[in-house]
């Protein structure tokens, strides 16, 4: 059956004739709404953009090339993290008079592809991903699609459009060397499994490479899941191997710390007399704790806004550089060595 021109008018039955499946099942796909497969809802919402169908009035009018709708896909929201990025974007969005849309992809390149599959179809001005690793039918689609993207929390050479972030490698290798500065020599590193977060991994090999550099033992590393980050610290010191204990322990974040700051202390370690604790981000807690973390200060809200500034110019036909890198800063604290 050939496929109606996108001029012709459109409505939800000439899809489903299409597709060959039944009203809800589009209805279904369209929305997003559980009961239908990857694979037919990606097959329908593609039938469905090629024919110029939209399911209502107002996403309609969103199909035309100035659009005010921005997508945003997010790891997650369960951190200060990735809430304040998004906090840093959607005020500089609504001053401009755009919309935001946004869903979270739990780490899985898989599950930012389908989303990025159904935002497309509603032809959004532009769209954010987190991070520059993504998965390669989602790189074809948009070279095809040509919808402007900004790739937000890490760089690269050679960003899908441009990315605003920071260098994770180098920011491993700061907070790494400040602490293997100050004579610790057994490395160990709690966080998420190897592959579940690019950013996470190039900030361990950071960590790897400072403690090389010094002659220090391989870095021990342990992994946790899920959770709470509290919690997931806590339970990621337990699993340490105290058999050749670590003098100094890295955590993924600083919530992660403070909770394996608890856990070691629960087991009766001083820290850092006995031990020394370092986090990542430079979160609100460690503002307000008596014995402050040693971290280093990610500029989250500036990543958020420099970003939507760029992708904003960048819809409105003004050149800005295709790769815009932040700088971190290193906040010692309390819970390492004092040299």
């Amino acid at each position: 059956m050939s496929r109606r021109r996108a001029t012709d008018k459109v409505d939800i039955r000439a899809v489903a004739e299409a597709a060959g499946v039944s009203l809800m099942t589009v209805s279904r796909a369209m929305r997003g709404v559980d009961g239908v497969s990857d694979r037919t809802r990606q097959r329908i919402t593609r039938l469905a953009q090629d024919m110029g169908y939209f399911p209502n009035s107002a996403a309609r009018a969103l199909a035309v090339t100035n659009s005010t709708l921005i997508g945003v896909s997010l790891p997650t929201l369960l951190n200060d993290v990735f809430a304040d990025v998004l906090s840093g974007m959607r005020r500089t969005f609504e001053r401009a008079g755009y919309s935001s849309v946004m869903d979270t992809s739990d780490y899985d390149l898989t599950r930012e592809l389908h989303w990025a599959e159904r935002t497309l179809a509603w032809r959004p001005a532009g769209l954010i991903l987190t991070g520059v690793d993504h998965a390669p039918a989602l790189r074809a689609r948009l070279a095809r699609d040509r919808t402007p993207v900004l790739e937000i929390w890490d760089i690269t050479d050679a960003p899908l459009d441009i990315c605003v972030g920071i260098d994770h490698l180098e920011a491993g290798l700061t907070l790494a060397r400040h602490v293997a500065n100050l004579g610790y020599r057994a490395p160990a590193y709690v966080g998420a499994p190897p592959g579940v977060d690019p950013r996470a991994d190039k900030r361990f090999d950071g960590i790897v490479r400072a403690f090389a550099d010094v002659g220090a033992r391989a870095v021990q590393r342990v992994s946790v899941t899920g959770g709470n980050s509290f919690a997931a610290g806590a339970a990621g010191f337990d699993s340490i191997d105290l058999s050749d204990p670590p003098d100094v322990v890295f955590f993924l974040t600083d919530n992660m710390a403070f909770g394996g700051m608890m856990a070691a202390q629960k087991a009766g370690l001083s820290v850092p007399g006995d031990l020394g604790i370092a986090g990542f981000n430079g979160l609100d807690l460690t503002t307000v704790m008596p014995q402050p973390i040693t971290t280093l200060r990610t500029p989250r809200r500036q990543i958020g806004e420099i970003g939507a500034q760029h992708l904003l110019a960048r819809l409105n036909g003004v050149s800005v550089p295709r790769v815009t890198r932040l700088e971190c800063s290193l906040q010692p604290g309390a819970t390492t060595r004092v040299v």
